[in-house]
């Protein structure tokens, strides 16, 4: 059941062996290589090494693709791409695994630890969704990520959020000190930058929308989809499109409702998921990224498009704030006529455009993952001499 492959340059002696969950990794193209993926797939490639910390990441591939050199990858022959198998990996096959390579301290970079543990954890909450909008969750999930989400924050050494508002949360609904809980923001990794003028001028032609809006995120209730709809059928704009690009997650019947009501069939356009390579070029290509959701743990498009030098108008909502800074246009989420109002300034306001592309780049650019894996490092470190 155990399959472990360790790179050579792993050091001889015993340094603090972290045990780190990335069963979340995808492994194939598809909307779960958004989000959580991205985040955990660059946190892995950016831990420092060679500081008295070895990597145990634990993982549902084949051990035969190390994250990095100097790694230890250990798989499994459990199906954890099913949330039921995955669920009863991280209660019983992890612990034993865990044991098996004399782990020091366990990370779930997923919201959940081992009920029976025999050494500290650090658990990273991305967002708590679940707990603010209940009923948008299948019952026995909701039930599961609430319960085992809060038992695993109240027990951990550190809990890393990626935002100050999801640490507000989990210290809020949680009750767990705020002493106790490290923020690691996510970054930008350098394929997000502004592109030559000509290759943008091309992949327009390729796609064939012409002027777009252009969102980014899983079609799902807090996404916020509808009020866009709204605001882009406001639009005093015939020719312009608006792309959603983003899988199917749940309850989304009602966007191709809403679509079809408002009379946007032609005008709105559904790519699914796109390849992480081609991300950059539609961030390129659009007008500006609207960002209306109700709810993030951060908003990563956010400063994606801002890094591509794409304007950003988004919703004053959770974490959005953090993520747009200063350069972000703000309306609250559920004003469509303000919504409309941005765009419509964006559009036309040559200025200001150009104003929120510089600061965008600006603001963008304070984001790194490198300092994300050196935090995320640090907080191994305080849990270690936490004590019991």
């Amino acid at each position: 059941m155990l399959e472990v492959q360790k790179d050579h340059h792993v050091q001889s002696t015993r340094n603090v062996r972290v045990g780190i969950n990335a069963h979340l990794l995808s492994g194939e193209a598809g909307y779960r290589r958004a989000g959580i993926h991205q985040y955990i797939a660059q946190v892995l490639h950016h831990l420092p090494l060679n500081e008295g910390l070895d990597y145990i990441i634990f993982t549902r591939h084949q051990a035969g693709g190390l994250p990095r050199p100097g790694f230890t990858a250990v798989s499994t022959k459990w199906p954890t791409e099913k949330r039921s198998a995955r669920i009863a990996w991280e209660q019983l096959g992890w612990p034993v695994q865990a044991r098996q390579c004399r782990v020091d301290l366990l990370h779930s970079m997923a919201f959940v630890t081992p009920i029976v543990v025999n050494c500290p954890t650090v658990i990273t909450v991305y967002d708590l969704s679940f707990v603010h909008f209940p009923d948008r969750f299948p019952r026995a999930q909701r039930w599961y990520l609430t319960h085992q989400t809060r038992r695993s924050c109240r027990r951990a050494r550190r809990i890393i959020t990626i935002s100050e508002s999801g640490r507000q949360d989990v210290h809020r609904f949680f009750g767990v000190p705020l002493s106790r809980i490290d923020v690691v923001y996510p970054g930008v990794d350098v394929v997000y930058r502004p592109y030559a003028a000509d290759e943008v001028r091309q992949f327009r032609q390729e796609k064939g929308h012409g002027r777009y809006l252009l969102h980014v995120g899983t079609l799902q209730p807090r996404k916020n989809i509808p009020v866009l709809l709204e605001a882009f059928a406001r639009l005093n704009e015939p020719a312009l499109q608006l792309v959603l690009i983003g899988g199917k997650g749940w309850l989304y019947d009602e966007i191709f409702a809403r679509v079809q009501a408002l009379g946007l069939a032609d005008r709105v356009h559904f790519t699914g998921y796109v390849p992480d390579d081609e991300l950059p070029l539609w961030y390129n290509a659009a007008e500006l990224l609207v960002f209306p959701s109700l709810y993030e743990g951060f908003g990563m498009p956010v400063i994606e498009a801002m890094a591509c030098g794409t304007p950003v108008v988004a919703a004053g909502s959770s974490s959005i704030p953090e993520a747009a800074g200063e350069a972000g246009l703000m309306f609250a989420p559920h004003d469509v006529a303000g919504l409309a109002e941005r765009i419509t300034a964006v559009l036309h306001d040559p200025e200001l455009s150009a104003k929120m592309r510089a600061q965008g780049l600006a603001h963008a650019s304070q984001f790194s993952w490198k300092r994300a894996g050196r935090q995320t490092a640090a907080a191994y470190r305080l849990a270690l001499a936490d004590g019991p």
